[in-house]
C-alpha cells in the first residue's frame, strides 16, 4: 500500500529516512532556537522556509497535491522538559492578523501569534509532518496516535477517551531523519518520558487551500 493509502486509511503513516539528507541542515537552520521548550512557533527564517518549501515540500507534495508549509514548531523534549499532552486533535491555524470571517473562530494569541479555529473541512484537508532529529522509542515519550480517528470529524472533549478506547492507539517510534506524516485532525496525544533524553521533533504543517481574504497564513 502507499503511503498515501496508508495515510488516507490509518490517519498516520511514517517515512523511514525521509528527512535524513537534510538533518545536517535542519540542525544549523535551528541552532539558534532555545533549549527545552514545549512548542517554539518558527517563521521568517530564511534557510529553514527554503528547506521546508524545498524537500520537505516535495515530500508532502505526494501526501497532499499542492501543498505548501504553513506553520512550523520545534518541540523539544528532554529530561529538563519532560511534559505530557493529552489526547486532542489539532484545530487551529496560525494567521498573519484577525479578521472576522463566518466560520472561523474562536480566535486566540499563543506567543505573540495570532490563531483561529476554522472550518473543520480545512483541517480535514491538511496534512502535518513531524520530521525527527532524534530518535524516540517506546521510552521516550513517542507520539501516540487513534488509528481512523481523522474520519470522524470534529470530536467533541467528552467523547474523546471513548473514540479513543474504540479505536486504540499506536505509538510512532522513529530514528532520526524518519518523518512521520499524519492527517491534521487525527486523534493524538504524548505521555512524559519513561527514561526521558533529547526527543526534538520539527513539526510543520502544510496546506494547499488559500484562505478566504484578508484572512493569509502566517506561513513559515
Amino acid at each position: 500500500m502507499s503511503a498515501a493509502a496508508t495515510l488516507a486509511r490509518e490517519g498516520a503513516v511514517r517515512l523511514d529516512r525521509a528527512a535524513l539528507g537534510v538533518l545536517g541542515a535542519l540542525e544549523a537552520a535551528l541552532a539558534d532556537v532555545p533549549a527545552g521548550q514545549a512548542g517554539v512557533r518558527l517563521w521568517g527564517r530564511a534557510g529553514l522556509s527554503e528547506l521546508l518549501h524545498g524537500p520537505l515540500g516535495a515530500l508532502a507534495g505526494t501526501l497532499l497535491p499542492g501543498a505548501r508549509p504553513v506553520r512550523a514548531l520545534l518541540l523539544d523534549k528532554s529530561a529538563a522538559a519532560n511534559w505530557a499532552l493529552a489526547w486532542h486533535q489539532d484545530r487551529t491555524i496560525a494567521v498573519r492578523a484577525r479578521h472576522p470571517l463566518p466560520g472561523f473562530g474562536p480566535w486566540t494569541v499563543k506567543r505573540g501569534v495570532t490563531h483561529v479555529e476554522p472550518p473543520f473541512a480545512l483541517l480535514a484537508r491538511m496534512v502535518t509532518l513531524r520530521v525527527h532529529l532524534d530518535p524516540v522509542d517506546a521510552d521516550n515519550a513517542p507520539l501516540l496516535v487513534a488509528p481512523g480517528s481523522h474520519r470522524l470529524g470534529r470530536i467533541e472533549e467528552d467523547a474523546i477517551e471513548a473514540t479513543v478506547a474504540r479505536h486504540g492507539s499506536r505509538a510512532c517510534l522513529a530514528a532520526a531523519g524518519d518523518v512521520w506524516a499524519y492527517a491534521t485532525p487525527l486523534l493524538h496525544a504524548s505521555a512524559r518520558a519513561a527514561r526521558p533524553r533529547a526527543r526534538r521533533v520539527l513539526q510543520i504543517d502544510y496546506s494547499a487551500d488559500a484562505l478566504p481574504p484578508p484572512l493569509a497564513w502566517l506561513g513559515v
